[in-house]
């Protein structure tokens, strides 16, 4: 078998993809015409070019042009199972999506709208293409505390009834400026039984991954490629074996990472780190989850078993009832 029909064959889970993000330039084309005026070229040429993104701030620029596209329930709907269509012929059977409920409040939409459109969207993933779908709440880091309120406040009194997880986005390095309430924001929504899914150490240092850490209780991270340049949280991270979600193309796409042949994915396999390979905005990105682990093969050079293993990696560090975490452990063995 081909490294190409393996990747194919072997089942998948997505653990870091934005709702917003996930749009198709289709389903993004059909916005930016139905609502005229946002700023989003309504040309494909056009569009692929506004995807060319200078830097993080660039694409955090183009991103909330995106998303105030988003502007009614159902809107909402067909961003879920569109990433629901384009993830089942990738051969992957369950998701994390993250969403921004801020994004959603700021554009008047009623949370219970915005809840039973992801409930909505869940059922018929499931249904209709055959991928489980889960939920996380992000707050947008730069918005401060009105943003943290609001994302909590809709975590705990309006969920979906597939919310799993909380979490933080966007500029890491606005975050100092609210240190508290964002701290408070995660133990509360923690004393919930929500997991703590920050972001941190993808446009900053080491500093960011220890303060989500040590001050949101973090159980999974998002990025964290530069947790390598502190050798004592490397040696944590290993040693804690703290799940890391890892989007390559997405940090050469945003100027984190210079070229693709730089990205530390092969170190922080060597240093032991416990790392899942996602797709993070596959469409800005060019990318999708089957291309990054077909990166992985053929720039990094990573063979069958290790491939095998990302795929384990991701099943173990979702948040998937029990049964289905050993069902697709099974399968994934199977390929051997």
């Amino acid at each position: 078998m081909s490294i190409d029909d393996f990747i194919d064959r072997l089942p998948k889970v997505e653990l870091h993809v934005h709702l917003v993000g996930s749009a198709s330039v289709p389903t993004v084309l059909e916005l930016s015409r139905r609502h005229p005026g946002s700023g989003v070229p309504t040309g494909e040429e056009e569009l692929r070019a506004f995807y060319t993104f200078r830097d993080f701030p660039h694409f955090a620029e183009v991103y909330r042009a995106v998303n105030d596209l988003v502007r009614e329930p159902e809107d909402i709907a067909a961003l879920v199972t569109g990433l629901a269509r384009d993830l089942a012929p990738q051969n992957c059977r369950y998701v994390e999506l993250q969403v921004t409920p801020y994004a959603h409040w700021v554009r008047k939409l009623p949370m219970r709208a915005v809840t039973e459109a992801l409930d909505l969207a869940a059922r018929r993933s499931l249904d209709e293409h055959g991928v489980e779908m889960a939920y996380i709440f992000d707050i947008p880091g730069e918005y401060g505390e009105e943003a943290a309120r609001v994302t909590l406040d809709h975590a705990l009194n309006e969920p979906p009834a597939a919310l799993v997880g909380f979490g933080i986005g966007g500029i890491e390095q606005e975050r100092a400026h609210y240190r508290d309430a964002y701290r408070d924001a995660f133990t509360a929504a923690r004393a919930a039984g929500l997991h703590s899914v920050p972001h941190g150490g993808e446009m900053s240092g080491p500093e960011t991954v220890w303060e989500v850490i040590e001050g949101y209780g973090a159980e999974r991270i998002g990025h964290g490629i530069n947790a390598l340049d502190d050798p004592r949280l490397i040696a944590h991270l290993r040693e804690r074996q703290l799940p890391l979600d890892v989007c390559p193309t997405s940090n050469v796409c945003t100027g984190q990472v210079k070229r693709i042949e730089d990205h530390p994915l092969p170190r922080m396999l060597e240093e032991g780190l416990f790392v899942t390979l996602n797709s993070d905005d596959p469409p800005m990105f060019a990318t999708t989850l089957a291309a990054e682990y077909r990166l992985a093969a053929h720039v990094f050079g990573l063979g069958q078993a290790e491939l095998a293993q990302l795929a384990r990696n991701a099943v173990q560090a979702s948040y998937l009832r029990q049964d289905r975490k050993r069902a697709l452990l099974t399968e994934i063995d199977a390929l051997g």
